[in-house]
């Protein structure tokens, strides 16, 4: 980081130095400013980035076994499991009663994990037109991933089976149901 502030503040002195611009030095200010413009926009995703990453390893870590069977299916990281998973698990919180959410919450360890690792879901409704921009919006959060959105459909077979094993058949189905 340190390398990287030296760079920008030489490259600002140099284009400040060029108050009377020759020919030959004619584009310094506006490269500097360019160059200057690029390291503070580096140096405001990169913690945001690395903030992401680390949400994702926890989640993943938080449900291990899931998370494990999920990637297997998907052939995806750990980490896009665990984000494909939350916002599978955000959509069925989204409709689902929360007492019936709380059935499938207790089943799998680390729901709170999971569900903060999710990208956006956007608005979601319980209607049929719903249902289908529901499930647009999991393919979508799907892509944010890196995943592709046609895995929401092997995705859900996993969750609702792991459910299963946890909670129960009916917990299983509430589940199934929802994600239809």
């Amino acid at each position: 980081m340190r390398h990287v502030v030296a760079v920008a503040a030489a490259t600002l002195a140099a284009g400040t130095l060029a108050l009377w611009p020759s020919p030959a030095t004619a584009q310094v200010p506006a490269d500097a400013a360019k160059a200057a413009a690029q390291v503070q926009e580096a140096a405001t995703k990169a913690p945001a980035a690395s903030g992401v990453a680390a949400g994702l390893a926890q989640a993943a870590k938080a449900s291990p076994d899931l998370v494990g069977a999920l990637s297997k299916e998907l052939g995806s990281s750990p980490g896009q499991a665990a984000g494909a998973a939350g916002s599978l698990f955000g959509l069925a919180k989204s409709r689902l009663k929360p007492e019936e959410f709380g059935q499938i919450s207790k089943a799998v360890p680390g729901m709170d994990a999971l569900l903060s690792a999710a990208p956006g879901l956007g608005a979601v409704g319980t209607s049929g037109l719903g249902q289908v921009a529901g499930l647009a919006s999991a393919a979508s959060a799907f892509s944010k991933l890196g995943l592709k959105p046609e895995l929401v459909a092997k995705a859900i077979p996993v969750l609702t089976q792991f459910v299963g094993k946890s909670g129960g058949a009916q917990v299983a189905g509430l589940l199934a149901g929802v994600l239809k």
